[in-house]
């Protein structure tokens, strides 16, 4: 029971319902059927607050004046509150300045012990494009710059340590000119990126071994195949937590598609590829260490569009699965700690690797990426994600992938941008309280 009436408008400025239920405690959303998933979205948010639905056309005029108030008195709200601006044009749902104010982590608090003192945190663009057909990822990694990550990294703390981006260009253009063989249909593109991810791998792993932590910028999730094999040969025994709308558990001889930011999981499990000299390009991932991750050593957050041969897989081989189902019926609270639990029962001194896939959150709040998909993490779900993971104390390196902001228009590209850099702050140690 609630002891009033909530009236439930929506509102085409898409997070005012946050703002007017964090500032006001009186939640408006007006549904309308333009918008699938924006309807859908307002009448979750309509059950978790027991309020009351309201569509009637003739309530339109007075309570969308009523929302104007009341996200008037949100930013009034905002502006006392906070101290640190950014001024976005139209980003995240809101017209003008977003105060959004950094909260370092006590530096009591030892939420990176993985990491030698003092905390250095090694930035490693990583513009890849070659996975999948779009260009345009290989811009978020100076586009994540440019909003100020540097600067607010250094204001969580952190010794920061940028890295030039990887010349994937030249590195790339040199490997399809020497290698002997092409790249197969079915794993288009593997020359180059296997040449690129054998670059990336090798800074990870230098970083790592020197008690650094990697946060590698994106490009497409195929640069997952070089994150992994320099952290698993750098910390054989890292869990990953793998943060994606996507299995990308293909190989050459499941995929589709062929493309290969669908496949950096399958690429880096014996079980599905034994012999990864077969696929060229990758030759250099049976040479020294041999970097493999085991089943169990996987936990998938926010599944929702699965291949049919990686649902067969996935049974198979008995990996850790949350899909949107499950944190719908769980909560986003209870599904991280099961996968914190899954990867840390056995080993509590174990570091994790988060691999974030803006895909993953609705498109609602992250619509520039190359494969959207509805029904995904909302706002704050994603959020929850970075921040329980670090609360862990577990986390020891994590990369972001598949921003393209050619891929929305300039609202867009804007939010979605802003978005991955926010999470970038929280998976640093940005916090609420």
């Amino acid at each position: 029971m609630v002891d009033r009436d909530i009236i439930v408008v929506w509102s085409s400025r898409g997070e005012i319902a946050r703002a007017t239920w964090k500032y006001s405690r009186e939640l408006i959303v007006w549904p309308t059927f333009i918008n699938l998933s924006r309807f859908l979205t307002a009448l979750h948010c309509c059950l978790n607050r027991r309020a009351k639905l309201l569509i009637d056309s003739e309530m339109i005029r007075q309570t969308t004046q009523k929302a104007s108030r009341i996200a008037s008195n949100a930013f009034a709200a905002s502006r006392r509150s906070s101290s640190h601006a950014t001024n976005i044009p139209g980003g995240a749902g809101y017209t003008g300045n977003i105060y959004h104010q950094m909260v370092p982590v006590y530096e009591e608090e030892n939420l990176f012990r993985h990491v030698k003192s003092p905390n250095t945190i090694s930035v490693i663009g990583a513009p890849m494009t070659y996975g999948q057909p779009f260009v345009g990822t290989d811009s978020s990694p100076a586009l994540l710059r440019e909003q100020g990550l540097l600067k607010d990294l250094s204001t969580l703390g952190w010794r920061v340590e940028d890295n030039p981006d990887l010349d994937f260009n030249k590195i790339c253009s040199e490997a399809t000119r020497n290698h002997p063989r092409a790249s197969q249909p079915n794993a288009k593109h593997s020359i180059e990126v296997g040449a690129g991810n054998k670059a990336l791998a090798e800074i990870v792993e230098s970083k790592l071994k020197m008690g650094r932590f990697p946060l590698i910028l994106g490009g497409d999730h195929s640069i997952g195949i070089g994150s992994l094999a320099g952290v698993l040969r750098a910390k054989p025994e890292t869990g990953v937590i793998w943060v994606d709308a996507h299995a990308d558990l293909n190989t050459p001889d499941m995929s589709e598609s062929g493309n290969m930011h669908g496949m950096p999981l399958g690429i880096m499990m014996k079980e599905l590829v034994p012999d990864r000299r077969v696929i060229p390009g990758l030759e250099w991932m049976e040479e020294g260490v041999v970097p493999r991750l085991s089943p169990d050593s996987l936990v998938y957050v926010g599944l929702r569009d699965i291949d049919k041969a990686e649902r067969k897989c996935i049974r198979e081989l008995g990996i850790k699965t949350f899909t949107m189902y499950d944190i719908d019926h769980l909560g986003i609270g209870r599904v991280m700690d099961l996968a914190l639990e899954h990867l840390l029962s056995k080993g509590p001194n174990r570091p994790i690797h988060l691999s974030y896939d803006i895909d993953a959150v609705d498109p609602l709040h992250a619509p520039a990426t190359g494969t959207a998909v509805r029904g995904g993490l909302t706002w704050r779900e994603a959020h929850f994600v970075c921040e329980h993971v670090v609360k862990s104390g577990a986390l020891a390196s994590a990369e972001i992938v598949e921003l393209n902001p050619t891929l929305s228009d300039g609202q867009g590209a804007s939010e979605t941008i802003e978005l991955g850099y926010q999470l970038i702050a929280a998976l640093c140690g940005e916090r609420i309280f």
